[in-house]
């Protein structure tokens, strides 16, 4: 260490004037009071978004009870309908077990029959019509019925 580091800072020895310090000083407590006040609007900011976030989710959370109850509700409604609708299944099977027959019995008794050739087929669109031979291709190739199609109104 030398001396000059005990001495008072004055005349020769002061190397930056007391002026230039003490505005630095100054210049770095506006800036940390500059900081402070952005720092406290953004924490007001964050604590508004807070409070709004906090609302909106006391709302989801009411309305997701709203809906759960609901879906209590409708569970119930299901499982009430599911045992009626099995109820009534027993009681149809029960009654076509007792009654089917009797209902067969009726429809055997109380059916509608037509007179054959009652219909008038004098109209060409009403003449029957021969009947369709309906075979499969490899028959039909065995029995010499496919070929080139020459004339495609042509029947062999």
């Amino acid at each position: 260490m030398s001396i000059t580091t005990h001495l008072p800072r004055i005349g020769l020895f002061d190397r930056t004037p007391r002026t230039a310090r003490k505005h630095r000083a100054l210049d770095e407590i506006d800036r940390l009071n500059t900081e402070v006040a952005r720092l406290q609007t953004l924490l007001d900011g964050a604590h508004a978004l807070i409070a709004g976030l906090q609302m909106q989710n006391s709302d989801t959370e009411a309305k997701q009870a709203e809906a759960e109850e609901l879906v209590v509700k409708q569970q119930a409604d299901i499982d009430e309908l599911t045992a009626e609708r099995d109820e009534l299944r027993a009681e149809v099977l029960r009654f076509r077990a007792r009654f089917g027959p009797q209902l067969a019995a009726e429809a055997n008794a109380n059916r509608i029959t037509v007179p054959p050739m009652q219909r008038d087929t004098s109209a060409i669109e009403d003449q029957a019509t021969g009947p369709i031979d309906v075979t499969t291709l490899w028959q039909a190739a065995d029995a010499g019925r496919l070929g080139p199609v020459t004339d495609p109104g042509q029947v062999r």
